[in-house]
C-alpha cells in the first residue's frame, strides 16, 4: 500500500452504498461480507480508497445518517467482526477505506436522546438544544424545505422544542456542552482503532448555534474541528479527515485550517460542490464560462490538504451553490418531471442525465479525471447505471449494483420481493443491457473506458500535485487547461459540445507529444479539430 502520508492527493474514491452493493447471505441486503467479496473488483478497477456510507445501528430514516448507536453496525449488514475483516481485506488488496462519521445529529431513537427526553436533570440531556420557543434562531435556513416546515420540533415528552437541521427524527448535538465534544473523539477513535484511514465527516458546517447568525460555518464549529483533527493527528497520525461542507469555494477554504501553523490544521480534504452542477451546464449549453468562473474564484488551499471532485452522489445533484436563475434552468433542462426534483436538487444519475450518451458520460468523467482534486467514482456509475424516480427520497439512486445480466443482477439470492429496493427493470437500464460482466468482457465498455481514466490520473502525478492553468484557444466549447508538476506537462482539451470544434493554440504541439490515454501520436502545430464531445489528454514532449 502507497506509504505517503500525502497518499490521498492522487487517490480515486470510490463510493459505496453497502446495502446496495452485493448479498452474501441471501436476505435481500447488500452487506460488509457481500461488500469484502467484490474487493478485486474495485482493485481491477483501480480504486485507491473506498468510501462506505453509514453501517451503524438506525432506523433508518434518513438511510443511516440517523444513527442509534455509534459503536455498531446494523444488523442486516453484519457484525463489527466483519467491518474489521473487510478493513483488514482491503489493506491487504493496497486500497484504504474511509467511513461516515456523522457529527451534527443522531437518531432521535438514540439512547442519549431517549434519556435526554425523559429527564431535564439527564446528563443526557445537554446533548441536544432545547427551547421552550421555536422563536430563536430565526435567520437559519431550512436545508430540507421539501419536507420541514421548522428546524424545531416540540417533543411531547420533554414538554419543549428541540433543535434539528435535517429531519424532526435526526436532533442536533450540543457542540457547546465538552461532554460531546470528548463523546465524538470516542466514537472516532473506536473506528480508527480498526484500522479504517480516515473519515468523511458529515455536515460539518452546522456544528454550533448563535442567535443572530445564519449558524453555519460559526468560529466556534472551527473550534471544534480544529480541536478533534489535533486529536486524530496525535493519536492516530496519518489518518485523513474529508469534510462534507455545501459551500461556495472561499466559504470551504476556512475548513482546511492553516495546518502550518500549530493545532491550525483542520481537513486534509474538503469536496468542491460548485463545480458539479457547472460541468452539466457547461455539456448542456456547450460552454465552459460556468465551469471557468467558479474555478477561478476558487482560493488557494495549503499544499498539504486537496479537493474532492465528483459528478454524482448518493443524496440529490444538489443545486444550493448556483443562483436562482440558474437553479431553475437546471431543473428545466436535467429534471423536468416533477418526480425528478427533490429540495433543491434533482434526484437522478449521471447515465440518465446525460441522456445515457456515451459521449457525453466520457467527456463529463474526462473533466472528472483531470480537473484539480481527487475523483470519487459513485458506485454503478463506471457501467452507466440508471435510477429509478419512482422510488422515495433520494433511494432512487440507490437501487441494486448490477454484477451479470440476470433479472436479479447478480446482486442477490434471495426472491425479488425480498430486495430492499426493486433492480432496475426497464430498457435501457436494466441488467440485460448494463452489467458489470458483459462490460468487462468488452474492451471498448465504459466501465474499460473509465478503467483506462483512472490508470492514467494514478500515473501522473501533474492531475494530483499539479498546477492548473487555462489555456486560452478563443473557444468557449473547449475546456483546454495545463496539468504541470516538476517536468511532466499534461494538455487537456475537452469538448463539452455536439459539434465539430476547432482551437487555435498558444503555442504548437511538438512532434513528442503523445496521447495518454490511446497511446498514439499527436499532430504537431498549434491547431487542432475535435470531434462532438471529443476529449483529448495531450504528454508534452
Amino acid at each position: 500500500m502507497n506509504q505517503d502520508p500525502l497518499w490521498y492527493k492522487d487517490a480515486v474514491f470510490y463510493e459505496v452504498y453497502v446495502r446496495a452493493f452485493h448479498d452474501s447471505d441471501g436476505d435481500g441486503h447488500g452487506d460488509l461480507k457481500g461488500l469484502t467479496q467484490k474487493l478485486d473488483y474495485l482493485k481491477n478497477l483501480g480504486v485507491d480508497c473506498i468510501w462506505m456510507l453509514p453501517i451503524y445501528p438506525s432506523p433508518l430514516v434518513d438511510d443511516g445518517y440517523d444513527i442509534a448507536d455509534y459503536y455498531g453496525v446494523h444488523p442486516t449488514y453484519g457484525q463489527v467482526e466483519d467491518f474489521k475483516a473487510l478493513v483488514d481485506a482491503a489493506h491487504a488488496r493496497g486500497m484504504r477505506v474511509i467511513a461516515d462519521l456523522v457529527l451534527n445529529h443522531t437518531s432521535d431513537q438514540h439512547p442519549w436522546f431517549q434519556a435526554a427526553r425523559q429527564d431535564r436533570n439527564s446528563p443526557y440531556r445537554d446533548y441536544y438544544v432545547w427551547s421552550d420557543t421555536d422563536q430563536k434562531y430565526l435567520e437559519t435556513r431550512i436545508i430540507f424545505v421539501d419536507s420541514q416546515p421548522s428546524n424545531w420540533s416540540w417533543d411531547e415528552v420533554a414538554g419543549q422544542y428541540f433543535w434539528h437541521r435535517f429531519y424532526a427524527e435526526q436532533p442536533d448535538l450540543n457542540f457547546d456542552n465538552p461532554a460531546v465534544r470528548e463523546e465524538m473523539k470516542k466514537v472516532a477513535s473506536f473506528w480508527l482503532d480498526m484500522g479504517i484511514d480516515g473519515f468523511r465527516a458529515d455536515a460539518v458546517p452546522y456544528l454550533i448555534e448563535r442567535e443572530g447568525t445564519g449558524n453555519e460555518n460559526l468560529p466556534e464549529t472551527h473550534d471544534y474541528l480544529r480541536e478533534l483533527r489535533s486529536f486524530i493527528d496525535e493519536h492516530y497520525p496519518g489518518r485523513i479527515l474529508l469534510c462534507e461542507a455545501n459551500m461556495w469555494p472561499e466559504d470551504v477554504r476556512p475548513y482546511f485550517g492553516e495546518p502550518d501553523q500549530p493545532g491550525g490544521a483542520e481537513f486534509q480534504m474538503g469536496f468542491h460542490f460548485p463545480i458539479m452542477p457547472r460541468i452539466y451546464m457547461a455539456l448542456r449549453k456547450g460552454d465552459i464560462s460556468d465551469m471557468v468562473e467558479i474555478l477561478n474564484r476558487t482560493p488557494p488551499i495549503p499544499g498539504s490538504c486537496q479537493w474532492c471532485t465528483f459528478l454524482r452522489n448518493h443524496d440529490e445533484l444538489t443545486l444550493e451553490m448556483v443562483t436562482e436563475d440558474e437553479r431553475q434552468w437546471m431543473w428545466q433542462e436535467y429534471a423536468p418531471e416533477a418526480r425528478m426534483r427533490l429540495n433543491l436538487g434533482i434526484r437522478r444519475r449521471l447515465a440518465p442525465l446525460l441522456d445515457n450518451d456515451r459521449r457525453k458520460i466520457e467527456v463529463a468523467n474526462s473533466i472528472l479525471f483531470t480537473l484539480i482534486g481527487s475523483p470519487i467514482i459513485y458506485y454503478g456509475d463506471e457501467i452507466g447505471m440508471g435510477d429509478n424516480i419512482w422510488l422515495e427520497d433520494r433511494n432512487g439512486v440507490r437501487t441494486p449494483m448490477q454484477w451479470d445480466a440476470n433479472p436479479c443482477a447478480g446482486f442477490s439470492q434471495a426472491d425479488p420481493d425480498r430486495f430492499y429496493a426493486p433492480v432496475i427493470d426497464r430498457a435501457p437500464y436494466d441488467p440485460a443491457h448494463v452489467n458489470v460482466a458483459s462490460q468487462q468482457a468488452d474492451p471498448g465498455s465504459l466501465f474499460n473506458t473509465l478503467r483506462k481514466m483512472v490508470a492514467a490520473h494514478k500515473a501522473h502525478r501533474a492531475f494530483g500535485w499539479g498546477a492548473f492553468e487555462w489555456v486560452q484557444t478563443g473557444n468557449q466549447a473547449v475546456a483546454a487547461y495545463l496539468r504541470s508538476h516538476a517536468q511532466e506537462k499534461i494538455l487537456v482539451f475537452n469538448n463539452v459540445a455536439d459539434a465539430l470544434q476547432t482551437i487555435q493554440l498558444p503555442f504548437a504541439l511538438s512532434g513528442s507529444a503523445r496521447d495518454l490515454l490511446t497511446d498514439g501520436p499527436v499532430p504537431s502545430g498549434n491547431s487542432m479539430t475535435l470531434q462532438p464531445y471529443e476529449y483529448r489528454w495531450i504528454l508534452l514532449g
